[in-house]
């Protein structure tokens, strides 16, 4: 749907000036002669960006656009002012206006300004929409996801939720491992009982296997009194052992007899403890290495590897980019008492782009922090990955801007704007091409509406057979 416009003045020439230019450009352009009328249209239409005189009779600008955002939060108004009155304009922006044109105005300048005003409008939209997705459609337990990856993984999850069987969940550390064993705990009949968890790698070998079996008093130096450990806890529920490839040999022995038995010893005990456990393991090691070089038992193996779950790394997944970032984004905001600032569209491809090493818990954490320290009103890439780029480890680097003479600093916009569209390109590209050069397809994957898509294309000079060769 191309962008929608309202041009409001109580001079018709240049209503029809300034309606004429913009439907030029591509626009859906309705007209207001006063503040009453353009209020009203606000109110029974969905507008994006509306272009108004700051001075008419009756309603002022001013007053417009107090009652205009009240009515249409997201909607963007550009103020259109008279020599002298360019304060007014300032103070207007403040109260929330997207920007200001003096009059007369150069209809190139124009042109841009609207263009630039409508697409952080549209971003705005789009964010909202992205954020309804999060809370509706993509969300399963509380894994977030619609790429093809995610979607695999709902469907395994669902299907051996409701069963006893032994699942193994491999992934990179920070894929969120722990709310797969969430959900497949949570979604199957055991989820009135306990969901107890442990991870292996936290403890030595004796602390391992008190944790795991509990241990009678005195079975050890500082074992005053019996204690009961997590087959017990989880009697009934689900146990889930994360980092698994990191127990010790010798617990890996009485781990097998529990899943095969049923049953086990407290540590310095000696009668049968019978348990019923759904048993959950993790690991992000290469379990089948660790086989061969005899780190791990493959009879253990075997058994944990009833069912094997995959957890997509962020780099396999990078569609789901954006919704994780609108989630934190949202969340951040809410548990902090903070503002919940747009990311700027540049900002939020360079966190398609970035290379994730920690994955999902890493890019939770960047967003947090960029929503507590961001000093403007929007978090930039600059907010993003400011620190990092000052010990030379940022994926994406944003110029700073100099310090010097207006040449210079038309230099640095120059710089941050190719920047910004060598971002939009490669984000644009990449969708295309996984669907082979399917416009429709590719719009739809990044959230955009295909018109919306198609500018961008034009804008950026990106032809759809330019991917399909790309593959080839």
């Amino acid at each position: 749907m191309p962008g929608r416009v309202l041009v409001v003045d109580d001079e018709k020439a240049m209503v029809l000036a300034l309606k004429g230019l913009l439907t030029k450009e591509g626009y859906q352009v309705e007209t207001a002669s006063s503040g009453e009328d353009a209020l009203r249209s606000i109110e029974t239409g969905d507008f994006h960006v509306v272009v108004t005189d700051l001075s008419m009779n009756g309603m002022s600008g001013m007053d417009l656009l107090e009652k205009a955002r009240h009515v249409s939060p997201d909607i963007a108004l550009i103020m259109m002012t008279a020599y002298g009155s360019e304060k007014i304009a300032v103070q207007a922006m403040k109260l929330g206006a997207a920007d200001y044109v003096p009059k007369p105005f150069d209809n190139d300048e124009m042109r841009v300004i609207v263009r630039r005003v409508m697409e952080t409008a549209l971003l705005r939209r789009e964010h909202r929409r992205l954020l309804e997705q999060v809370q509706e459609s993509y969300r399963f337990e509380q894994i977030i996801g619609r790429s093809s990856g995610m979607q695999r993984l709902f469907e395994v999850i669902d299907r051996v939720a409701d069963t006893d069987v032994t699942v193994l969940i491999r992934g990179e550390s920070g894929t969120g491992k722990e709310l797969i064993a969430n959900a497949l705990h949570y979604r199957s009949p055991r989820r009135g009982k306990p969901l107890v968890k442990m991870n292996c790698a936290a403890l030595s070998r004796e602390l391992v296997e008190s944790e795991l079996f509990g241990h009678e008093r005195g079975a050890f130096t500082g074992a005053v009194a019996r204690r009961e450990g997590k087959f017990e806890a989880a009697d009934g529920g689900s146990l889930f052992l994360d980092e698994v490839g990191d127990m010790p040999l010798e617990t890996q022995a009485k781990l097998l007899r529990a899943i095969q038995e049923k049953e086990f010893e407290r540590v310095g005990g000696n009668q049968p403890i019978r348990v019923d456990v759904r048993l959950i393991a993790a690991t992000n090691q290469d379990l089948e290495t660790a086989v061969r070089e005899k780190r791990f038992r493959e009879d253990l193996y075997y058994r944990l590897r009833v069912v094997e779950v995959v957890s997509p790394s962020l780099a396999e997944r990078r569609d789901d980019i954006p919704l994780l970032v609108e989630h934190f984004r949202k969340e951040a905001a809410q548990r902090f008492g903070r503002e919940a600032k747009l990311f700027a569209p540049e900002a939020l491809h360079a966190c398609v782009n970035h290379e994730w090493k920690g994955n999902v818990r890493e890019l939770r954490s960047t967003v947090e922090q960029a929503l507590l320290l961001a000093p403007g009103p929007e978090i930039t890439t600059g907010d993003l990955f400011g620190s990092a780029a000052r010990s030379g480890q940022a994926e994406h680097r944003e110029p700073a801007a100099p310090a010097g003479t207006a040449q210079d600093a038309t230099n640095f916009r120059d710089a941050k704007e190719q920047v910004v569209r060598s971002f939009e390109r490669d984000f644009l590209l990449r969708a295309l091409r996984r669907h082979e050069g399917n416009i429709t397809k590719a719009a739809e994957e990044v959230g955009m509406y295909r018109q919306n898509f198609q500018q961008k294309m034009r804008e950026l000079d990106i032809k759809a057979d330019e991917a399909v060769d790309d593959i080839r």
